[in-house]
């Protein structure tokens, strides 16, 4: 290991794992080519290994999608508190190399909040994910605010994560190039719109106003957020549109990783648009190498200290690892 005398020198934070306890429930979904899920369900053999060639320190585990925003009513609690239980487990087994997010029932807002704080306070999980729509709903509507005023009192972030888009959605914008080209509506463009619709969703739902310390997290260098934030904020700055500063809620509550987007130019406008302290690495491992992705940053053409600061500074304090 590289790490510091103060903590971890390379923190993942967008790292994936399956486990039967959640992913039983989940279908062909948690079905995917061998080889990957070889890896997703791996803890201290593989997923060590290539930690350790690529030198990362650290890996914040989080269950991979569609986690449990599909699952009925009925199943949903136990499930999310299983696999928690089973992540703290793990997380247990090895403290120097994992740290994790839990997993939330959001259809059940206040049971989703009551799991979030039991996984922090109990578990010492450090927030959640949400995988996508919940059965069909974004999460900004005000049923959902008790997850948010949950994880503000918490000082703990939401990490939204993609998932496929609604199949009205696809029918409508990516049919039939879903079928000849599948990464269109995944990782190539669909992913990307429908998270980044999410996160603008929730700056426009007033949920910071209410909750001015709800810290959110994006991958994907903000799923295209930091590139547009100047039309954005223009356009909703215009007298037509009551609200407040777009780009300032963005800079200020949001955070963003590298995870499955190794460009420095990308990169750069990120640090233009939103300085250094909120920019944190990630890999989206099994997905993408963990050699690429720590390979990318240390040659990227920015200051040591900021390289710093995103390979594991910003993590620790954000984290509190």
């Amino acid at each position: 290991m590289s790490a510091e005398k103060n903590g971890p020198g390379i923190v993942a934070l967008e790292e994936h794992f399956m486990h039967p306890t959640l992913a039983d429930y989940l279908g062909p979904a948690a079905n995917p080519p061998s080889n990957i899920r070889d890896r997703l369900y791996d803890f201290a053999g593989i997923r060590i290994e290539e930690m350790d060639a690529a030198g990362i320190d650290m890996q914040v585990l989080s269950h991979q999608s569609p986690g449990s925003q599909r699952l009925s009513d009925d199943v949903a609690i136990e499930a999310c508190r299983s696999v928690n239980d089973a992540l703290a487990a793990v997380i247990r087994e090895a403290p120097d190399r994992f740290a994790g997010f839990a997993m939330i029932p959001t259809m059940l807002p206040q049971a989703a909040a009551d799991e979030l704080a039991r996984s922090v306070e109990e578990l010492g999980l450090k927030g959640a994910m949400i995988h996508g729509l919940s059965r069909g709903r974004f999460t900004d509507a005000e049923d959902f605010w008790p997850i948010y005023e949950r994880a503000a009192a918490l000082d703990v972030p939401i990490y939204l994560h993609p998932a496929l888009p609604d199949k009205s959605v696809t029918a409508s914008y990516y049919a039939p190039y879903d079928e000849s080209h599948p990464a269109l509506v995944k990782a190539a463009w669909g992913f990307g719109v429908e998270t980044g619709t999410q996160a603008v969703r929730l700056i426009l739902s007033g949920v910071f106003d209410k909750y001015p310390d709800l810290k959110i997290i994006l991958g994907h260098l903000g799923e295209a957020i930091p590139f547009l934030l100047p039309r954005i904020d223009e356009a909703l700055s215009r007298p037509e549109n009551a609200s407040s500063s777009f780009a300032d809620v963005f800079r200020n509550n949001f955070h963003i990783t590298t995870s499955g987007f190794f460009s420095d130019a990308a990169l750069q406008c990120c640090l233009e648009a939103m300085g250094t302290d909120h920019i944190l690495f990630a890999v989206d491992w099994p997905y993408v190498s963990n050699t690429d992705g720590v390979t990318w940053l240390r040659n990227c053409p920015i200051e040591d200290g900021v390289k710093s600061a995103i390979f594991s500074g910003n993590a620790k304090k954000l984290l509190r690892l």
